[in-house]
């Protein structure tokens, strides 16, 4: 440029903004979340809803019990962009963030406390204890509540639901009160999985499976009788040749199988001194073997006979340290044949067993033998196996076979001969004594084969980490399977059938949620209902003394008893139940108090959290009219957990769902892919991705998962979404920044607007419906992906590097007013359809146009996009256009890298179109303009053989030419008629823009 040239820098239209480069989340998204708070946001849009159709959101409560984790975080965030997005759509999206309150880790936490201070918690008033964990739970709140409104989750925090409230004390007991009154409620003895640590029954959703090493064992049962079954035909009709061959058979039997031992494999020693029974597969191949040789150290001896499945005697026998040649099949043992053998137990006769098991062990077919493994044949203890006792109850012996040697502790009861008072479990989860002394005792009186050890798949407590057990202990359940007494046989006449159908009626996403929820219902017993606690909401009812739980008048089923006591506990709550004299106050003077007794089991908190569309959904003003949700989100683990509970909560007392839609997420894992654990050192707490990056990053991320499978997050991960929030940031900082001054005035209708306008406008209405059936689908991974994708492809690489030039350089020209009026739709539709995701970002995007007191992003719709924004053919043409430009762009960076040009606009390529159709629709256009440089020659003539060709760009080839003329000092472009006009240096479109 020469001395006397004009600077026109300062005349060119440059984008204005104060919108920082640099977010600074951390420190700036406090002040959003204060700002929302003053203005109340959440209330604004409730009050100003009119007839907007409702949508509701029943939130699973998280437990109130420490700091959030990453998984908390997912599961809140996506909770939070289902109901933002929903809202922006045209919803009443409302959203009652609610605590599990109840149950046994926050009674674990106080017990923990009242052992540190060597305090015992049977000493305790019991309604100071409940007092003591209210509290603790309250502080918990408090806390939780902060950490998820940093993540800029809306809703009403003001009244969330807490299932310890009075109001949802009372609508709980009510829940269990329809089950009592509907004839579904009974109290029975069988094996449930039971915490020794915690002494209590758990449910299946309370248990995870953890690898556990068990003692095997291999125990001896001897044969003490053996009774062929009476033949086919009367003794008359037989000859004495027929009589006297059947007396040698079974003499031949009954020498061969007395003295010999039935041989049973189990992984739970513990349970042989509560062995009842063995049975064998009625359909298998056994023999009668004999140990005709022993190693030096062997539990057999020489001569010793054993009955043994075929297909598994060889592998018993090299447990038991017998090698090949070292025993023998001496014999067939027929199903017949077992089935008249009377068995003893290994420790019957044993000096100081007191006759404890001198009974003969029931000895008979079952179908739940397996010859996979083992021995072939299975003992039974009843009280500690779900398939042995229901064989036994469907015999009708479980009288004859349940006991009671276990106590809620884990330990044997304190006279059981050998045994009493040893454990299964130590106070600490670990193993205790009790296994090793059986095995002993086995060892010592001979009843052992072998013994080894096994890993195994086994049952823990999700809470205390200690394995469980199964154990008969009397407990409160649903029938699954009886008919409910309420007249709702809609969807059909048990829980279990309403259960199966309501499923169907339901959207799944994604759809195997359906499956996994169907098979588990298919299979499911019945659902125990009672826990031995303290904590928790009372099964508030009554039995009568004396009478036995099949008898009719067991339970006391009376509305005005009912009655009294919901009144009760909406007034004082649950503790109500526990105040002296509450029995008397209950009953009144119906009945005489001495007469029943007052049950003070507790409510498994999966029936509290399972009521909650009761006392949320039904009972709130900001609940639904029916009482279903439309929506309930959680992790997978709540098909057997929360998803599941509800709905055999709800099928139990209002025969339907308590929800439409059903979405769930997978679990949140390390860069890796492991499972996040202190011990590995490798869990991301989001406090901390907050305090480095923002809850708009942590949200990012969720967005950008695949929610429905399981999640990878690290710090390598959060800088790839960083990056991407980066580059969406720049977008919108140019938007910003070129719509500087915009006002009614400058709008330009769609129909005066140039092509490349109304493409823009074109695939923003492409866009609209992607995003609102995104949205619509829950599918967050989706919406955003296509948005940052138009963001960064089609705007920011190829629309706004086009109009640099236009908006920078032109004066008030069409085509700059255009350009400004879709910069400004654009920005409507943008913020709007991220704001669901990046809530506080969009808020600052949102307040620099439009700031005000009162103004807020999430105080507004997406916009209604016009569909005659849509345009097939032009979309259609421009797509050969950009195709074309492809091959421009392309060729002119072979030149830059090549140093030939600093810039395009140094170029004014030649390209040759050999498609009729693209070289038509490129004459339409000012394709220099597009190409970014300063002219360019369209010819439908071949290219020569040194053009530049795109591989992808068929019939497109580029031959480089230098612009002529002189470099504009005002546009940078290199046009022949610069230096000719008014204005120095300057082409004709500059100086006519400084007039």
């Amino acid at each position: 440029m020469c001395a006397d040239t004009p600077d026109y820098k300062d005349t060119l239209n440059l984008p204005k903004t104060d919108f920082p480069m640099r977010a600074g989340l951390p420190k700036r998204e406090p002040g959003w979340l204060e700002r929302w708070n003053e203005i109340g946001v959440y209330d604004r849009l409730r009050e100003e809803a009119g007839d907007r159709p409702p949508f509701t959101l029943h939130d699973g409560p998280p437990y109130a019990n420490g700091h959030l984790h990453i998984g908390h975080a997912l599961n809140k965030t996506i909770k939070d962009m289902i109901v933002r997005s929903h809202q922006m759509m045209g919803h009443d999206a409302r959203y009652i963030p609610g605590w599990d309150c109840h149950g046994l880790p926050i009674e674990w936490k106080i017990e923990e406390q009242y052992r540190k201070k060597g305090k015992n918690k049977d000493e305790v008033p019991v309604i100071d204890f409940r007092q003591e964990c209210r509290s603790f739970a309250e502080g918990w709140i408090g806390v939780q509540r902060d950490e998820f409104k940093r993540l800029g989750i809306t809703g009403n925090w003001a009244d969330p639901y807490l299932t310890m409230d009075f109001h949802a004390e009372r609508v709980i007991a009510e829940e269990f009160q329809k089950f009592l009154m509907n004839g579904t409620l009974y109290q029975g003895s069988k094996p449930v999985m039971w915490s020794p640590v915690e002494e209590t029954a758990l449910a299946e959703a309370e248990v995870e499976y953890h690898d556990k090493e068990s003692f095997t064992i291999w125990v001896k049962f001897p044969v003490t009788e053996f009774r062929l079954p009476e033949a086919d035909v009367s003794d008359e009709e037989m000859s004495d040749e027929e009589r006297e061959g059947i007396a040698a058979a079974k003499a031949e039997a009954r020498d061969a199988l007395v003295g010999a031992k039935v041989v049973i494999w189990t992984t739970t020693p513990w349970t042989i001194p509560s062995n009842k029974a063995v049975v064998f597969g009625e359909s298998f191949s056994y023999g009668l073997y004999e140990v005709t040789g022993t190693p030096e150290e062997c539990w057999a001896n020489v001569g010793e006979r054993f009955i043994l499945a075929d297909k598994l005697a060889a592998q018993t026998f090299a447990k038991a340290r017998l090698e090949e040649g070292q025993w023998r099949r001496v014999r067939d043992v027929t199903s017949a044949q077992l089935a008249g053998l009377t068995l003893q137990h290994p420790l019957a006769g044993v000096e100081g067993a007191n006759g404890e098991w001198d009974d003969a062990r029931d000895f008979r077919a079952a179908d739940f033998v397996t010859d996979e493994e083992g021995t072939g044949f299975v003992h039974c203890a009843p009280s500690h196996g779900m398939e042995e006792y229901e064989l036994y109850r469907g015999l009708g012996m479980l009288d004859r076979v349940i006991t009671y040697n276990v106590m809620d502790d884990g330990s044997f009861r304190e006279d059981l001969p050998f045994f009493g008072g040893t454990r299964i479990l130590k106070a600490n989860g670990k193993e205790g004594d009790a296994n090793k002394a059986v095995i002993d005792k086995l060892v010592e009186v001979g009843g052992l084969l072998a013994r080894g050890k096994i890993k195994h798949s086994y049952p823990h407590s999700w809470r205390s980490k200690a394995p469980v057990i199964f154990r008969n202990t009397p407990q409160w359940f649903a029938a699954i399977d009886r008919p409910v007494g309420d007249g709702q046989d809609q969807n059909g006449k048990t829980i279990r059938e309403r259960a199966l159908t309501c499923i169907d009626q339901v959207k799944w996403t994604p759809k195997t949620g359906r499956n996994r929820l169907h098979s588990m219902m298919e299979g499911r017993p019945d659902w125990v209902l009672s826990r031995q606690r303290a904590w928790g909401v009372p099964l508030t009812c009554f039995v009568k003394k004396g009478a036995r739980p099949t008898e009719p008048d067991f339970l006391l089923r009376d509305e005005k008893v009912n009655a009294r006591i919901l009144e009760a506990f909406e007034a004082e709550g649950a503790d109500a139940w526990y105040k002296d004299g509450a029995k008397e106050r209950f009953l009144g003077n119906d009945y005489d108090a001495s007469e029943w007794v007052q049950v003070f089991d507790i409510l498994d908190v999966w029936f509290d959290s399972g009521s909650t569309h009761a006392f949320v959904l039904r009972d709130r003003p900001d609940g639904t009219k029916d009482g279903i949700a439309d929506v309930y989100m959680e992790g997978t683990d709540q098909h057997r957990g929360w998803f599941h509970s509800s709905l055999l909560q709800s099928v139990g007392t209002t025969g339907r769902a308590p929800y439409r839609n059903v979405v769930t997420h997978g679990f949140t894992l390390d860069e890796k892919g492991n499972k996040m654990s202190k011990s590995l050192g490798n869990t991301i707490v989001p406090e901390e991705v907050v305090k480095q990056y923002g809850a708009d990053i942590l949200r990012l991320w969720v967005a950008q998962a695949d929610y429905t499978a399981d999640q990878r997050i690290g710090p390598e991960i959060l800088k790839g979404t960083a990056d991407s929030y980066r580059r969406l940031r720049n977008t919108l900082r140019f938007m910003l920044g070129a719509l500087a001054h915009f006002e009614e005035g400058d709008r330009v209708a769609r129909e005066e607007m140039p092509e490349l306008e109304q493409w823009v406008l074109h695939r923003l209405a492409e866009l609209d419906e992607v995003v609102r059936e995104g949205y619509r689908a829950f599918d967050f991974q989706h919406v955003f992906q296509q948005v940052f994708q138009f963001c960064t492809v089609d705007l920011s690489a190829y629309y706004f590097d086009i109009r640099k030039d236009a908006l920078y350089c032109d004066g008030d020209t069409e085509r700059r007013r255009a350009a400004r009026t879709v910069m400004d739709l654009l920005f409507h539709r943008l913020t709007t359809w991220l704001a669901p995701v990046l809530v506080f970002t969009m808020e600052e995007v949102w307040l620099e146009r439009f700031p005000g007191e009162q103004s807020s992003i999430h105080l507004q719709d997406m916009p209604e996009t016009p569909a005659d924004w849509r345009d097939p053919a032009l979309s259609e043409k421009w797509q050969m256009v950009r195709r074309a430009r492809r091959a421009v762009t392309a060729a002119l960076e072979v030149q830059r890298s090549e140093k030939v040009i600093g810039a395009s606009l140094e170029a004014a390529p030649v390209v040759h179109v050999e498609d009729e159709a693209m070289l038509a629709a490129l004459k339409t256009v000012n394709f220099a303009d597009l190409c970014i440089t300063s002219d360019i020659s369209l010819t439908g003539d071949p290219a020569p053989q040194e053009a530049f060709r795109l591989p992808e760009v068929e019939n497109v080839g580029v031959v480089f030419e230098r612009a002529e003329g002189q470099k504009c000092q005002r546009c940078w472009k290199i046009l022949p008629d610069v230096g000719t006009h008014s204005h120095p240096d300057t082409c004709a479109r500059c100086d006519e823009a400084l007039g």
